[in-house]
């Protein structure tokens, strides 16, 4: 089970660094048009390149998952990411988490080591 939950915060650390990447990047497209400056800029903005990067290689880690481990296990472990998420939220774009939204996180943190505890 080690192994599983080591392979599930990696994929779900890449998971949430292209999915901040991809916000950051989209931030700096400026307001979008049909025009080729605008998808010149998106194409060639290095936070979209490592954001597909990242994805990919979640998404690789994810079919390896797939492949060994039961997924009625590997899924709700996914939750995973949105602890991740919430706290690049705070840390990386600064936003204010309110206490229900910290609430939520304990309890999938809760629901994570149940799972887990199999």
């Amino acid at each position: 089970m080690l192994k599983l939950s080591l392979f599930i915060i990696l994929q779900s650390v890449l998971l949430v660094a292209a999915q901040t990447l991809l916000k950051i990047s989209v931030q700096l497209f400026g307001k979008f048009s049909f025009t080729w400056i605008w998808f010149k800029n998106a194409l060639t903005t290095w936070q979209f390149a490592l954001s597909g990067i990242c994805a990919l290689a979640a998404m690789l880690i994810w079919m390896y998952v797939l492949k060994h481990y039961p997924m009625s296990v590997a899924y709700p472990l996914l939750s995973i990411s949105y602890i991740i998420g919430v706290l690049a939220g705070q840390f990386v774009f600064h936003e204010t988490i309110p206490l229900l939204r910290w609430i939520g996180v304990i309890i999938i943190i809760i629901g994570a080591i149940i799972v887990s505890a199999n």
